[in-house]
C-alpha cells in the first residue's frame, strides 16, 4: 500500500534525504517548505516529489495546506515534523522575537501538524509520526536556549502524544540527530568544527541519510510496537 507521507521542511538538507528515503521505501511523499521557491522547484523536478509552501508555525496556514494535500494527494498517514530554524544568541543578546520564532516554528509546528492529521489517523486506525529533535535538546548548547528548549520540548511532546495514540494504532517517536553534515554545520568555522568532530566517538559528522534511514525504520508498517521512543543518531557523542 502506498501510504501518503508528509515531510515538513522536506526539500532541503535532512528533510530532502528523509523525503527521498521514504519515496524509495514506497511512500507517496509530499514536502512542505517555507520560502525558497527555486529550491523547491529544483527538488520537485529532480525527484517528482510535490512541494507545498506554507508556514508551519501558522495553524490556519497548516490547516489550509492539509486540505489541499488531502484533496490532491490523499490523507496523510505518515507525518515527519522536520521543519526547524535557528536564531542563536546568549540570553544577554536574545530578544523575545528570537525566542518566539524558534519555539513557534520548531515546537509549535509539531502541535499544528499533529492536531490536523490526528483525527484522520484515528479514524483509519493507522498513523506514523516522527518528530525531529536534536542532541542539543538532550544535552543543551551554549547560545541556544531557544533551540534547546524547543527540541527538548519535542521529546516530551512525543512521549505524551504516544500515550494518546497507542491504542488507536498511531505511533509517535522522535529522532535526535547529532551533528550532521548540512549547510548549517558547514558554516561553522573550521577550527570549531574540528573540535566538534573530535568529540564524536565515530570520528565523523553524520549524514542526512543516517537520519533518513532512522525515519524509514520508525515509519514502517510493521514498526507498530515502537512508540514514545527517542532514537539518538549522533555517532556516540551523547548517550541518553
Amino acid at each position: 500500500m502506498s501510504r501518503v507521507a508528509l515531510v515538513t521542511g522536506g526539500q532541503r538538507g535532512i528533510g530532502a534525504a528523509i523525503s527521498e528515503a521514504l519515496q524509495a521505501a514506497g511512500r507517496k511523499v509530499v514536502a512542505s517548505y517555507a520560502g525558497n521557491d527555486a529550491a523547491a522547484k529544483a527538488f520537485t523536478d529532480r525527484t517528482g516529489i510535490p512541494c507545498y509552501k506554507f508556514d508551519v508555525a501558522d495553524y490556519d496556514a497548516c490547516a489550509e495546506a492539509l486540505k489541499k494535500i488531502e484533496a490532491e494527494v490523499g490523507q496523510v498517514e505518515v507525518l515527519v515534523n522536520n521543519a526547524g530554524i535557528t536564531r542563536d544568541g546568549t540570553m544577554k543578546r536574545m530578544n523575545r522575537e528570537m525566542w518566539d520564532a524558534v519555539i513557534d516554528t520548531n515546537l509549535g509546528s509539531c502541535y499544528n501538524m499533529c492536531k490536523l492529521v490526528w483525527d484522520g489517523m484515528s479514524a483509519k486506525k493507522f498513523g506514523r509520526i516522527v518528530n525531529i529533535g536534536s542532541i542539543n535538546g538532550q544535552a543543551g548548547q551554549y547560545g541556544q536556549v531557544n533551540y534547546a528548549a524547543a527540541k527538548s520540548g519535542i521529546h516530551g511532546f512525543t512521549k505524551a502524544l504516544a500515550l494518546e495514540g497507542a491504542r488507536g494504532q498511531i505511533t509517535v517517536n522522535a529522532i535526535a540527530p547529532g551533528y550532521v553534515d548540512t549547510e548549517m554545520v558547514r558554516a561553522v568555522p573550521p577550527d570549531v568544527l574540528e573540535k566538534i568532530i573530535a568529540r564524536i566517538p565515530r570520528g565523523r559528522l553524520g549524514t542526512a541519510y543516517d537520519i533518513a534511514r532512522g525515519v524509514v525504520f520508525l515509519t514502517a508498517d510493521d514498526a507498530d510496537f515502537i512508540t514514545g521512543s527517542t532514537l539518538s543518531i549522533n555517532g556516540g557523542q551523547h548517550m541518553y
